[in-house]
Parts: C-alpha cells; sequence; structure tokens
C-alpha cells in the first residue's frame, strides 16, 4: 500500500459496519509531535482525554512521559484513575451528585491528585461544604470566561475576588487559572496569535496580581488544539489540547500548521441504490458527530463526487455522479470532521497495523458513569 493509502485494511469483510477505525502508530507520531512542540517537556502537558475516552490512548501518553491530564465527566476522570495517573483536572464545576461521585472518586483512587474547577461564589462554597465534611482538602482551578462566553467568570476583579475568597475557605486550595479559549479559530495562525495574546494579557493581569497579592504563582492552563501552538512558547503554561491524538479533518482544515496525522478513520458500506444517481451506505447519523451540515460531517478518502443527500440513525443517501460504479457491499473509508462526539458513539474502536485488523480498544469513558 502507498502512503496515500495508509487508511486501507487488507481484509475489510472481516469488519462489520459502520465502525472506527484507529492506527496506533499514527497516535504515537501524534504525541510525540505534540511532545516536541512543548520543546520536549512533556510536563508542560496537559492533555484533555475527551476524544479519546479509552485506557489504552491514556497508557501511551504516560508512556510517553506525559504525566497530567485534563477530563470533562467523573467517567473519564475515573478511566485516568484506573490507568494510574498522577494529576487529573475536572475541567468542570462539579455540584448536586456530580460533587459527590467526585468525593467517592478521589477516595477510591487515592494515588491520583484529583483537582477540579469553579468560577462562583456560591459553588465554591457547596464544594467547600462537601469536601470538608469528607476530610478533603482539594485543589481548584478558577475558570476564566476569555469569550467562549459558556463558563467561567468575566474580568480581572471578579476573579482575583473570587481566588481569595476560595482562599479563605476550607475543604479547598485555589492552585491556579483554566484559560479555555475555543471560541478563537482562525485559520491564519498570525490572526489567531493576535487574539490569543489578546485574551491572554488578562490571564497574566490576574496571575501576577495575585503573586503580587502573596499568593503562590497561580498555575496557568491554557487554550485547546487550535491556540496550542501559541500557549506552545509561553514558558510555564500547562497546554491542553485534546484531539492532536487522533486528529480530524476539522482540524486539519483549520489548523494546517500543525503536523498532527490523522488516526481516526469512518468505514461503511454502500447497502443500496435506490436509483441511478444515489448510494446509500450505513453511516447514519448515529455513527458520526452530526451537529454539523451534513457536508461538514465525514471525508470520503476513496470516493469522489459523492454528495450527501440525505441523513437519518442508520442510513446516509449520497448523490452520485452519472454513470458511477458504486455497487452494493462497496467499502468506503471516511474522516470525521469532529472527532470528539464521533468516538463517543462507539463502544469501542479497532486498531489497524500494517494494513491489518489486530485488536480493538474499548471506549472506556464513553458510558456516563464506570463504577463511581
Amino acid at each position: 500500500m502507498t502512503n496515500n493509502n495508509w487508511y486501507l485494511i487488507s481484509e475489510p469483510d472481516q469488519l462489520d459496519t459502520p465502525a472506527l477505525l484507529v492506527f496506533p502508530e499514527r497516535v504515537r507520531a501524534n504525541i510525540r509531535t505534540a511532545i516536541e512542540m512543548v520543546d520536549g517537556d512533556p510536563g508542560r502537558l496537559r492533555p484533555h482525554v475527551k476524544t479519546n475516552k479509552s485506557a489504552e490512548v491514556t497508557r501511551l501518553m504516560l508512556d510517553a512521559g506525559i504525566r497530567k491530564f485534563k477530563c470533562a465527566t467523573i467517567a473519564e476522570a475515573e478511566m485516568l484513575g484506573m490507568c494510574g495517573a498522577p494529576d487529573v483536572l475536572l475541567a468542570y464545576q462539579p455540584l448536586g451528585p456530580k460533587l459527590l461521585r467526585l468525593v467517592e472518586l478521589i477516595k477510591k483512587y487515592p494515588e491520583t491528585q484529583y483537582s477540579c474547577l469553579t468560577d462562583h461564589p456560591d459553588a465554591a462554597g457547596q464544594m467547600s461544604a462537601v469536601f470538608t465534611a469528607n476530610d478533603l482538602t482539594v485543589p481548584v482551578y478558577i475558570d476564566l470566561n476569555l469569550g467562549m462566553n459558556r463558563t467561567g467568570i468575566a474580568g480581572t476583579g471578579p476573579a482575583i475576588d473570587l481566588y481569595r475568597h476560595c482562599a479563605s475557605l476550607p475543604g479547598i486550595r485555589p492552585v491556579g487559572l483554566q484559560a479555555y479559549d475555543g471560541h478563537i479559530r482562525q485559520t491564519d495562525l498570525a490572526a489567531r496569535t493576535v487574539q490569543c495574546d489578546e485574551a491572554f494579557r488578562t490571564v497574566e493581569t490576574i496571575q501576577n496580581a495575585l503573586f503580587e497579592a502573596g499568593f503562590p504563582a497561580p498555575v496557568i492552563v491554557a487554550g485547546g488544539s487550535p491556540t496550542f501552538p501559541v500557549h506552545a512558547r509561553r514558558k510555564g503554561v500547562e497546554c491542553s489540547p485534546g484531539t492532536f491524538v487522533y486528529w480530524d479533518k476539522g482540524y486539519s482544515d483549520i489548523c494546517p500548521e500543525q503536523h498532527f496525522l490523522p488516526a481516526a478513520v469512518l468505514v461503511t458500506r454502500v447497502i443500496s441504490l435506490p436509483d441511478e444517481r444515489h448510494v446509500c451506505t450505513d453511516l447514519g447519523h448515529k455513527s458520526v458527530a452530526a451537529e454539523n451540515e451534513p457536508g461538514k460531517r465525514f471525508f470520503f478518502l476513496n470516493a469522489d463526487g459523492l454528495v450527501p443527500a440525505g441523513q437519518s440513525e442508520e442510513h446516509l443517501v449520497l448523490e452520485a455522479p452519472e454513470g458511477h460504479g458504486y455497487r452494493p457491499g462497496a467499502v468506503l473509508y471516511a474522516l470525521p470532521y469532529h472527532v470528539c462526539p464521533t468516538v463517543a458513539l462507539y463502544e469501542r474502536v479497532f486498531t489497524v497495523e500494517g494494513g491489518k485488523l489486530t485488536g480493538a480498544w474499548k471506549n472506556t469513558a464513553r458510558d456516563r458513569r464506570i463504577s463511581v
């Protein structure tokens, strides 16, 4: 097989579809590339595991020297604890039952240092009460709103006040700032850098003010995939990309300056020919992230001229060129545009090495609950 056909498997009849393939050698290469981008220091990485949700990928990162991780769910946090990850930031503000589950998790995996986010005095108070009642002191990061307008506290003064407030409460210990800037997504790296630097000035102002007030310099956890190359140049900042392990078509288009390899591929089959100009495959929207319009959900690697005409739960209808040669049973390969929620649709991924199916990795943290 040529490099252009890296995604092909030699015995596709062994694989039921739709399915998601992962290529471990490419995953390892992507981990090496991420470490190279932070000048070879894995201590500057805090990868987000929401993309892979996999113990096997986590262990590959641990083997490469990465010790700090970020996650979004209690299940992801537990998967990291099961793998022996030393340092785990739950990048979420846990409240209600989620807060009680975090307590149970901390007790179940005492070798893992768990931390979480807060962005409001009331939430910090609830955490303080629950952690104190369980004889725990948990590190917390202040979640900053840098323009994402999803979570986080906006403004330097309110953030500083919240940090001080957290320092006065039992059961929690403020240690840093989360600066997620996922809204910064210009394709041009220079324009992306300008906007990222502008947003980051707020973070530096808060960090400097807290240090001058007598606090230890707060740890800064910054960015996602699009701003990774910008934050990678900042010494003393922990970078938290996640998509890099599998990469996808969306970030390949948005971030052409990043040299990660696509490592996750969808496989689908033609199951019907409704008429002369249409083919139907089994890649329904239960099998690929469907938040984008149909033309931005998948990118075929071995099928030219197919245009989405309709998608339902189990079916994808495509308009085909006149005189096309697609027949029932034809195997098609595609890159997902957004791999993170695509992975969440699959119980397991199938691994491919040397063009052959070699096994399967369970997406352990796909479930909302593992045991806690």
